[in-house]
């Protein structure tokens, strides 16, 4: 993406969630529709806390491809959906966020509990389990990540 994209797409003007998915065949039709709705439910949220927010969060659902080549959308929180077979930044992230290896283990979500690392992986070792991890993401991290974003971005300045 170049720095034009970045003006035309709005992510210079607005502090962005991005959720990426892999941009193989098999994660654009199992991964991008729970990203999107896991964008809704983000939206939902951020709709929710309107009054209560002092920033303007957009919500983008986007590719490892675009993701992996601009080091400013590195920059931004990002939660990575589908599994390092059909996602190369869930991938990336299998090798650099700390999780429990459990050698049982078939659901993953790599999340800093503190939030202070905004970036998180969810990914099943099948389509089934990516949908549990998801759901597990929505009902028990999701409000909590989400006010960390929105907490750590920087509010426009007017």
């Amino acid at each position: 993406m170049s720095e034009s994209s970045l003006s035309s797409s709005g992510l210079e003007d607005s502090n962005t969630l991005l959720i990426v998915v892999g941009a193989h065949l098999r994660a654009e039709t199992a991964d991008r529709p729970l990203a999107y709705e896991l964008r809704d439910h983000a939206m939902k949220w951020l709709a929710e806390h309107r009054e209560q927010l002092n920033v303007t969060l957009g919500v983008t659902v986007c590719c490892d491809i675009w993701y992996l080549n601009n080091e400013r959308l590195q920059h931004c929180p990002t939660v990575s959906l589908g599994g390092p077979g059909v996602n190369a930044l869930s991938a990336y992230f299998a090798q650099n966020l700390k999780h429990d290896t459990d050698a049982e283990q078939q659901v993953l979500i790599q999340i800093d509990p503190e939030f202070t690392d905004l970036r998180v992986c969810i990914w099943g070792s099948n389509h089934e389990l990516t949908v549990k991890g998801l759901d597990l993401f929505v009902h028990q991290y999701l409000d909590g990540y989400l006010r960390a974003v929105v907490t750590q971005v920087e509010p426009h300045a007017d």
